[in-house]
């Protein structure tokens, strides 16, 4: 029971981190064109991290599992979003083409970087 606890305490912990990153990054894009660029940033980047840290063997075998959960559930899944770009979609179907530009460099782009992801912590060391 207090593993579980604590689990649930690490999880909270890197989700407060994980949304003061995505806030951080929100303010530092400022978006004055009304475009959710910060949006499609973090998600970008949460994708290429969440694969990254699910498939790097090193990681995943240092990392306690309370600290893995902490980084991968709270902190990234915190700093990412789908509801955002569910809601950014939304509101620019004014501007089809932009409605439907945003929506694909998201899910396109998040799943290339995925993949970057996942090639980049599964390589060997002479692949270098």
């Amino acid at each position: 029971m207090k593993q579980a606890l604590n689990r649930y305490a690490m999880v909270g912990i890197g989700g407060m981190i994980g949304t003061v990153g995505r806030y951080g990054i929100s303010l530092m894009l400022s978006e004055t064109t009304g475009f959710p660029y910060a949006t499609l940033l973090t998600n970008w980047i949460g994708c290429f991290l969440l694969s990254f840290i699910l498939h790097h063997h090193v990681i995943k075998r240092v990392f306690s599992p309370d600290l893995f959960a902490a980084l991968t559930i709270g902190v990234i899944g915190s700093f990412t979003t789908f509801s955002t770009v569910a809601v950014d979609v939304v509101l620019w179907f004014t501007y089809p083409f932009v409605a439907i530009s945003y929506g694909s460099l998201t899910i396109f782009g998040c799943l290339l970087l995925s993949f970057c992801g996942f090639k980049v912590a599964t390589r060997k060391l002479g692949d270098l």
